[in-house]
């Protein structure tokens, strides 16, 4: 909030704005508006104010590829856990979507939901207690690669053969893929985000209309 009040003191022409948290941002968007500085948000959504473009991985698909390669992997049958990303956040609550959409209708079963916050600290605790409550457990799908990585640490500890599939394929995380410790992540394209962002706020100024959403594809990551 202070950084965008800052920007709005400065009298900028156009504010680009990738949110942490889709709630929290609506105060800072809703300022801006009253400034008449047009935002456009990167990557998460603002969940109020006005924005005049949004640009991010198409996450509801991205969570759909991780569900059918998961399907994929367990020929249709299997116990799964869902690690879920902050409460609120709309990659968070879209990759969750996309994911469920694909293993709806399949015989592949969700044993445990548990948020991790999107940190692989918190992903390994999440995922320990995961697994001393869950005698059965195929695959794993994490809604980012942090917390994918800290459920793999948990994983190999146990001795288990478990397959996980993470999201944003990370340095960390492709090299966890290339390795065989993960078995997929799904990948975004953060510099298409990022130039696009530029060339629609071009525009904005300019004069032009743009579209309100603009999504940007991804790509599955498997060794």
């Amino acid at each position: 909030m202070s950084n965008v009040e800052d920007l709005i003191n400065q009298g900028v022409d156009i504010i680009m704005i990738n949110p942490t948290d889709s709630d929290a941002v609506k105060g800072a968007v809703e300022a801006a508006n009253k400034a008449n500085i047009p935002v456009i948000t990167l990557d998460r959504g603002a969940n109020g104010g006005e924005v005049v473009s949004h640009i991010a991985s198409d996450n509801v698909a991205g969570g759909k590829l991780a569900g059918g390669y998961i399907i994929e992997l367990l020929g249709g049958k299997g116990k799964v856990v869902e690690l879920e990303g902050i409460p609120g956040a709309s990659a968070a609550r879209d990759r969750g979507q996309g994911f469920n959409e694909a293993i709806d209708g399949s015989d592949i079963e969700v044993v445990a939901k548990q948020t991790a916050n999107f940190d692989r600290a918190e992903g390994l605790t999440v995922m320990e207690n995961i697994l001393q409550a869950q005698p059965e457990i195929d695959a794993v799908f994490a809604h980012n690669d942090e917390m994918a990585l800290g459920a793999m640490e948990a994983v190999k500890a146990s001795g288990r053969d478990i397959y996980v599939v993470g999201f944003d394929a990370t340095d960390d995380a492709k090299a966890a893929v290339e390795s065989g410790d993960m078995a997929a992540t799904v990948e975004q394209l953060p510099k298409e985000i990022g130039s696009l962002g530029i060339d629609t706020a071009v525009k904005v100024l300019n004069g032009k209309k743009v579209e309100e959403m603009i999504p940007v594809n991804l790509q599955l990551v498997t060794k």
